[in-house]
C-alpha cells in the first residue's frame, strides 16, 4: 500500500500507517478469512494439556496480541475439553466430569472459564479476544458425548427452540448415538451421531450454531479423520458453517494414515486438516515429517480449494519453549526437548511446505531464541506468498579432507547402521503380530519382538515388563482402568518408559530420542500383551510393531525443498538429518529440472545468502554449497538477474 501525504491529511496518514503495520505481509482481512493463506495462531495443547483456564488463555492470548499478531499470528485457540471439571478423578478418557446443557451440548468448566455462566458460554472470552484483535478458536468432538447418552438427553431442534420431534415423537441422544463408532483415542468420551437422521442433523446442527452464537472464528474437528475418518459428519457440518454468515475456518485433527487420496475427499469442505498425529518434541517426530509433506505436495494438495476459500496440509503445531506432557493433568511443567537445530529445521520445513504455523508452547514465557525462530520474517514470507514449493531430491554432499578422515575414523563411511524402528498400526493387521514374553527370573519378565527382521546384524528388540504401584488413595480407580496393562522400561534404563504419541500418533523412529522418557502416570505409557502376540497401547488403542532400518547419510538423511517467491527470488532449504556436519550441494542444471521457465546457467548471474547466519553462500561451477549442522537446515535465498 503507498499513502499518499500532505501536512493536511495527517489523519489519513495516521490510518494508512496503522493499516500497514497490522500485517507487514499487505493481507487484506477478506483473504485471511478465507484461508487464502496458512493460518497462523497459538494454540493451548502443547503447553496446558486439557487444563487450562480462562485467566491463563486470557494471559497468553494478550501476549499473542502483543508480540506475535504482527507477525501474522492471529488465532488463539482453546484445545480439548475445555468443558471437564478440573477435580480429582478427571483425566483425557474420564467419564462424568464434562459439563453439558439441557440438550446434551458441551459448555465450559465455569470452574476453569467463570464467565461462562448464565448460559454465556465462550461469548466473553471471545469478546476480550476480539478486542485484542485476535480471533478465538475452540477444540471439539466428533458426534456426541457418551455422557450424554448415559443421560439421554433430547435433540435440539434451532428452528422451533424446542425438542427435536419428528414422526410424531420426541428425538434423544440415544436415538442417533452409534456407540460402535466411539473415538478410538477417547473410547469412554465420545462416538458418532447417525447423520442419516434428521435428529442427528439436528443434534450437529445445534452444536455449531452454538458455536457462532459465541463469535467462535476457528473450530478443531477431532477424532474424524485418519484412522476415525466420518465423511458423512465431516460434509454435514461443513454444509452448516457455509450457511453461516460470518466465516469460521473449519480444521479437522488429528490425521494418523492420512493419505493424499483420503485428503481429496474432504476438499472444497474443510480449510486445513492434520496429516499427522500429534507432534512432539522430538527429534524422530519432526524426522517422520519429511515424506508426508512430500507426499502432499506431489499430489498438488498445497492451497486447493477449501471451505470459502483455500485448505492446507497440517504438519501440527510447533513443540518450542516451555510445554506439558501428552496426556498430562498439569500445565508447562519443563522446556522443549529439540535442540536450536532441530527447533529450527522444523520451523524452516513447516515453512516451506506451507503449513498453518500454530505455537504450542506457553507463550507467556516464549524465550528469545524461540521467537526469533517463529518470526523470521524471510520463514513467514515463504509460508504465506511463496510458490512451486516441492522436494528436491537432487542433493549431495561435498566432504572436504578432515572431514573424510573424520569419517573413516568413525567407521561411518564404510558402515552401516542398522536400528530398529517402531511404529503403531492397527492390531488387526498381520505385521502387528510378534512379541512374546519370557521370565529372566522369579522377579524380572521381559517382551521382545521375536518376529525375525531379516538382519543378522540387529539383536532383538526387548524391554522389560514392571508392574503398575499406585498411590493408596487412587488404587480402585487407577486399577480398575488399567487392569492387566504395564509399564514397559528401558533393558538399560530402568527409570524411562516406552511411549507411544497420544492420538493414534505413530511412535518415533529413533529409540534414544524420544520414544523412551521418565515414567509418568500417563496412559500414553501403558501397554498390554495379548495372547495373540499384540502389544496394545493403552491412549491409541494401536499396537506396535518393529522393523530395522538403515541409517545412513544416503538413505534419507539428505532431504532439500525449493519454493519461488513473489518477487523473483529462488528459495532452497537443505535438511541434514543425519547424525554428523555435513557439506550439502546443489546444482544449476538440477535446479532448473524443477523450474524449467527459469534459466540458471551455471549459477553465473545468482547470488545467495543463507537466512540463518546472514552468510553468503558458496558458488562454484554451477554448484553451491554449505555446511549443514547434525540435525540442521539451511535455508538459501537466491537472487538470479
Amino acid at each position: 500500500m503507498k499513502c499518499f501525504s500532505s501536512s493536511s491529511v495527517s489523519l489519513f496518514i495516521f490510518l494508512c500507517l496503522c493499516f500497514e503495520s497490522v500485517w507487514s505481509q499487505n493481507v487484506s482481512e477478506s483473504d485471511r478469512q478465507k484461508a487464502s493463506i496458512p493460518p497462523r495462531g497459538w494454540n493451548s495443547y502443547d503447553s496446558f494439556s486439557w487444563t487450562i483456564s480462562e485467566e491463563e488463555f486470557l494471559q497468553s492470548a494478550e501476549v499473542v496480541s502483543q508480540r506475535l499478531h504482527d507477525h501474522g499470528y492471529e488465532y488463539v485457540v482453546v484445545d480439548y475439553l475445555w468443558y471437564r471439571r478440573k477435580v480429582e478423578g478427571a483425566y483425557h478418557d474420564s467419564l462424568g466430569f464434562d459439563v453439558i446443557d439441557e440438550w446434551g451440548r458441551m459448555l465450559p468448566d465455569p470452574g476453569r472459564w467463570p464467565s461462562s455462566g448464565n448460559g454465556k458460554g465462550f461469548s466473553e472470552v471471545a469478546n476480550r479476544v476480539h478486542d485484542m484483535g485476535l480471533k478465538f478458536g475452540i477444540h471439539v468432538m466428533r458426534g456426541i458425548s457418551t455422557q450424554a447418552v448415559n443421560t439421554n438427553t433430547p435433540i435440539l431442534d434451532t428452528k422451533t427452540g424446542a425438542a427435536y420431534q419428528e414422526s410424531g415423537r420426541v428425538w434423544y441422544a440415544k436415538d442417533i448415538a452409534v456407540p460402535e463408532r466411539a473415538c478410538a483415542w477417547m473410547p469412554h468420551g465420545f462416538m458418532s451421531v447417525n447423520t442419516k437422521l434428521g435428529a442427528g442433523k439436528a443434534f450437529l446442527r445445534s452444536l455449531y450454531e452454538q458455536y457462532a452464537s459465541w463469535d467462535v472464528d476457528f473450530v478443531k474437528h477431532d477424532c474424524v479423520f485418519g484412522d476415525d475418518f466420518d465423511l458423512n459428519e465431516i460434509t454435514y457440518v461443513s454444509e452448516v458453517l457455509k450457511q453461516f454468515d460470518r466465516p469460521i475456518v473449519y480444521s479437522l485433527s488429528p490425521g494418523t494414515s492420512v493419505t493424499p487420496a483420503m485428503a481429496k475427499d474432504v476438499l472444497g469442505m474443510v480449510n486445513m486438516y492434520r496429516v499427522t498425529g500429534d507432534d512432539w518434541d522430538t527429534w524422530g517426530d519432526v524426522k517422520s515429517h519429511f515424506d508426508i509433506a512430500r507426499d502432499f505436495s506431489n499430489a498438488n494438495m498445497i492451497g486447493a480449494k477449501g471451505l470459502t476459500g483455500k485448505s492446507w496440509p497440517d504438519l501440527d503445531m510447533l513443540p518450542f519453549g516451555w510445554l506439558t506432557d501428552p496426556g498430562s493433568n498439569e500445565g508447562p511443567h519443563r522446556f522443549s526437548r529439540l535442540n536450536l537445530e532441530e527447533k529450527k529445521t522444523q520451523m524452516t520445513l513447516w515453512s516451506m511446505a506451507k503449513s498453518p504455523l500454530m505455537y504450542g508452547g506457553d507463550v507467556r514465557k516464549i524465550d528469545p531464541s524461540t521467537y526469533d525462530i517463529i518470526t523470521n520474517p524471510t520463514l513467514l514470507e515463504i509460508n504465506s506468498f511463496s510458490s512451486n514449493n516441492m522436494e528436491f531430491p537432487y542433493i549431495t554432499t561435498v566432504k572436504s579432507e578432515d572431514q573424510d578422515l573424520s569419517l573413516r575414523r568413525s567407521g561411518k563411511e564404510i558402515k552401516t547402521t542398522f536400528t530398529h524402528s517402531l511404529g503403531l498400526t492397527k492390531c488387526t493387521e498381520s505385521k502387528a503380530i510378534g512379541w512374546a514374553s519370557e521370565r529372566l527370573n522369579l522377579y524380572l519378565e521381559r517382551i521382545c519382538w521375536k518376529r525375525s527382521l531379516g538382519n543378522k546384524h540387529l539383536a532383538p528388540f526387548c524391554v522389560l515388563k514392571r508392574e503398575l504401584y499406585f498411590p493408596l488413595d487412587e488404587v480402585s480407580m487407577y486399577q480398575e482402568y488399567h487392569h492387566g496393562k504395564h509399564h514397559l522400561v528401558a533393558t538399560n534404563r530402568l527409570k524411562f518408559c516406552l511411549d507411544a504419541s497420544p492420538k493414534r500418533k505413530l511412535t518415533s523412529k529413533e529409540f534414544k530420542r524420544g520414544t523412551f522418557s521418565p515414567c509418568r502416570w500417563d496412559s500414553n505409557q501403558m501397554w498390554e500383551l495379548n495372547p495373540n502376540g499384540t502389544l496394545v497401547n493403552s491412549y491409541s488403542g494401536l499396537c506396535a510393531t518393529v522393523e530395522s532400518s538403515e541409517d545412513t547419510i544416503n538413505s534419507g538423511g539428505l532431504r532439500s525443498w525449493i519454493a519461488t517467491g513473489r518477487k523473483g527470488e529462488i528459495y532452497i532449504a537443505l535438511f541434514n538429518l543425519s547424525e554428523q556436519k555435513t557439506v550439502m550441494s546443489a546444482q544449476a542444471s538440477d535446479l532448473a529440472k524443477f523450474l524449467p521457465a527459469r534459466d540458471f546457467r551455471d549459477f553465473s548471474s545468482c547470488e545467495g545468502s543463507e537466512v540463518w547466519s546472514g552468510n553468503a553462500v558458496e558458488i562454484t561451477q554451477g554448484r553451491l554449497s554449505t555446511a549443514v549442522e547434525m540435525h540442521g537446515s539451511a535455508l538459501i535465498v537466491l537472487k538470479c538477474s
